[in-house]
């Protein structure tokens, strides 16, 4: 998780929960449809009751199979790959870009199906979601029992609309909520046997050994993942971080900050002292929150870091698509930037 997790965490609650009477009036809109199907934790099966246990060990029991779906946009990006889509039918966290293209984060998620009632951190349109008669609310966890992007001050409400699940997508190596989104996304009716997902699982693992191929050929590279805010460069830590923990695993010589924040996600640097780590290849925050090549240009250390000086530089996607198929690619890009790297550091 980089830079921005851990401050979107310092930020819960900004949000203030208005529009009580309008609100009040939709909740009692809300409920379940009785003439879906039925799943349970790791399958489905039709008719009668669903249930399925979250990473909390908290166990949701509704009369039918929920139909009516709102999820995290990471978590709508899983459940689509693996072929829940008709059921979602809202999102919130980066969706749409200023251009109005999908944000990356959403995956292949198609915006223009679904109501998007919040596009950055802190939104969170209760009035919109209580008008979408949500079943369920599906949502990441990065921190043990806290879903992210809802924001505290307002969850009471949230929660009262609708049942939630929350998968640990943290402090967990990343086949691991690959695996929990899988079983979600059975329970929810979809076919982990489709052709489609079989093949993506194929090639991911296939991306895995690819990234195992290059660390064999090329293993003196080192590598650091961090984010760039105005003020700080975020070093991340391959201890708590999913897909670093995986890479790691995988045999990437993953740089380890040495003083990480209180949830360990990332050590915080000054840009005075961004230079504080020598790497030969930087794994960059991609996301559009974060700050880019372009944008750094002129922040202290950052030109004369070895893997910048070289054009070792490649994007990272720190909050992975939790699916075979959103991180099969990526999985390939790391494969290919390590086999190709220089040493430099």
């Amino acid at each position: 998780m980089a830079n921005s997790r851990g401050h979107h965490l310092s930020r819960r609650g900004l949000l203030s929960a208005g529009g009580a009477v309008a609100l009040g009036a939709l909740i009692s809109a809300c409920g379940g449809n009785d003439d879906s199907g039925s799943g349970k934790s790791g399958g489905s099966a039709s008719g009668g009751p669903w249930t399925f246990t979250d990473d909390r060990k908290q166990q949701i029991s509704l009369k039918a199979r929920p139909q009516r779906v709102v999820t995290y946009v990471g978590a709508a990006a899983a459940l689509w790959d693996f072929g829940v889509r008709d059921q979602i039918v809202g999102v919130y966290g980066p969706a749409k870009l200023a251009n109005g293209q999908r944000d990356p984060q959403v995956g292949n998620v198609d915006i223009s199906k679904v109501e998007i009632i919040g596009n950055a951190y802190g939104e969170f349109n209760i009035e919109k979601y209580a008008a979408l008669r949500p079943e369920l609310l599906v949502d990441h966890m990065f921190t043990p029992d806290t879903l992210f992007y809802v924001p505290e001050k307002s969850k009471g409400k949230i929660f009262e609309l609708a049942p939630s699940v929350g998968i640990a997508t943290g402090s967990a190596s990343l086949p691991t909520p690959i695996q929990r989104y899988s079983e979600l996304a059975a329970a929810l009716g979809a076919d982990l046997k489709a052709p489609a997902v079989v093949e993506a699982k194929a090639r991911f693992e296939r991306a895995a050994q690819a990234v195992r191929d290059a660390v064999k050929a090329n293993g003196r590279i080192k590598v650091l993942a961090g984010s760039g805010s105005a003020d700080l460069f975020y070093v991340s830590s391959p201890a708590k971080n999913t897909d670093l923990m995986y890479f790691k695993e995988l045999g990437v010589d993953l740089l380890v900050p040495q003083k990480t924040d209180k949830d360990g996600y990332f050590e915080p640097l000054s840009w005075e002292n961004a230079d504080k780590y020598q790497a030969d290849i930087i794994m960059l925050d991609a996301r559009t929150q974060a700050l880019q090549p372009k944008d750094l240009t002129s922040k202290p250390s950052w030109k004369d870091l070895p893997a910048v000086k070289a054009g070792q530089v490649v994007p990272w996607n720190a909050e992975p698509i939790f699916s075979y198929a959103g991180s099969a690619p990526y999985l390939e890009a790391i494969a290919k930037s390590i086999a190709s790297a220089k040493k430099v550091s």
